[in-house]
């Protein structure tokens, strides 16, 4: 059996017990994205997001009995991002929740998982780190559309300097060119991608996480499916915390990332 099949049967079986708020058919369709370049959560491959979170949203809104759910790379995170603020999109997933984002986008309760930031530097070179304000006066960068919390982007905004490159290999390019000091990345995306772009023995994850961010799903407030969903999503989502099952889906997504 295909991991992805393995995966949406897991789920499937998981959510089966679940109460949800209704049981007959409320929303035809859904268009589903995500993050392009965060392995294992998701990714991108041949014009879809796919990935644990794109299999756990997939199957909580099976379970609620939605006929078509289509999954589509836009291209970039911020793209996607836009398309849920334009409505192109229903659903984002392994979001962080910040204010400008809650303009357009409506948060489903409870987060899924949490997600570990890391700072990664040259290999070989030294930054002390064990708090925010030991990367004052140093040059960060990391991807382009990225939040890290309110509290933390705030932080940036007041005293770092942070660019923004369209990419994370291009992030991963301007720490190892030496345009930046320090790259702030998610930690189990980062190592991924080091790997992916054989690159890993070239940098070094400092062990003190940045921050540890909640990730949620999220609905476009111009989607006609949120009202309806919102309650069977929420519990959907209850019953995958609870159960644990969110470990299991990433570690089967580390195995389809690499086969």
């Amino acid at each position: 059996m295909k991991i992805k099949q393995y995966l949406m049967l897991s789920v499937l079986s998981l959510l089966a017990a679940a109460a949800f708020a209704q049981t007959n058919p409320v929303c035809e369709a859904l268009v589903i994205t995500g993050h392009p370049a965060y392995p294992p959560v998701a990714w991108g491959a041949d014009g879809k997001i796919v990935g644990s979170s794109t299999v756990l949203v997939t199957a909580i809104a099976q379970q609620l009995q939605v006929k078509k759910i289509t999954s589509i790379d836009f291209g970039s995170w911020q793209k996607a991002q836009d398309a849920i603020k334009d409505g192109k999109a229903d659903i984002i997933f392994g979001i962080y929740k910040d204010t400008a984002r809650v303009a357009y986008m409506n948060y489903i309760d409870p987060p899924y998982m949490q997600d570990p930031v890391a700072i990664v530097i040259r290999n070989g070179d030294s930054l002390k780190f064990s708090e925010w304000s030991d990367l004052k006066g140093k040059k960060g960068v990391t991807n382009v559309g990225e939040s890290y919390g309110s509290e933390f982007d705030a932080y940036i905004a007041q005293n770092l300097t942070v660019a923004r490159a369209n990419g994370v290999d291009k992030a991963f390019e301007a720490l190892l060119s030496k345009q930046a000091d320090y790259l702030i990345i998610g930690r189990y995306p980062g190592k991924l991608e080091a790997k992916k772009l054989n690159i890993l023995a070239k940098v070094d994850f400092l062990p003190k996480n940045l921050v540890y961010g909640d990730m949620y799903v999220a609905f476009s407030k111009k989607s006609k499916c949120y009202g309806s969903l919102q309650a069977g999503f929420s519990d959907g989502l209850k019953k995958v915390v609870s159960s644990g099952t969110i470990d299991g889906l990433l570690d089967q997504a580390n195995k389809q990332f690499y086969k």
